[in-house]
């Protein structure tokens, strides 16, 4: 009974396989159809961002008005090698790494300090 299950399912299969030449290689070609949609919509963009990241934090220079990950607006006191020195009011100073910085304000936008 087993031997004629397999014999059927053989049979089946062996004129699907040699009739689909050109149908063997569109698997492929749609995998790389895929993996060239995630490249140019999803991973080229991210290392764009990036690099537009590490320009930023590269050209931070004192009297800059940042804004933090978290929320934190002020202006740039000092700036370290890994830290920087954040005023967010006067006399009130943060200390942070430099990656925790997520954009760069216009000057004159924070008044108050």
């Amino acid at each position: 009974m087993m031997n004629f299950l397999t014999s059927v399912v053989a049979q089946a299969a062996a004129p699907a396989a040699g009739a689909g030449g050109a149908l063997g290689l569109s698997p492929l070609v749609l995998i790389v159809l895929m993996f060239g949609f995630m490249y140019f919509f999803m991973i080229r963009p991210q290392q764009k961002r990036q690099k537009e990241h590490r320009n930023l934090l590269a050209n931070l220079a004192k009297g800059d008005e940042v804004i933090t990950n978290g929320g934190i607006a002020g202006r740039i006191d000092e700036v370290g090698e890994q830290y920087l020195s954040v005023e967010v009011a006067p006399n009130v100073k943060v200390k942070l790494q430099k990656g925790a910085v997520s954009q760069v304000l216009p000057k004159g936008t924070l008044k108050g300090l």
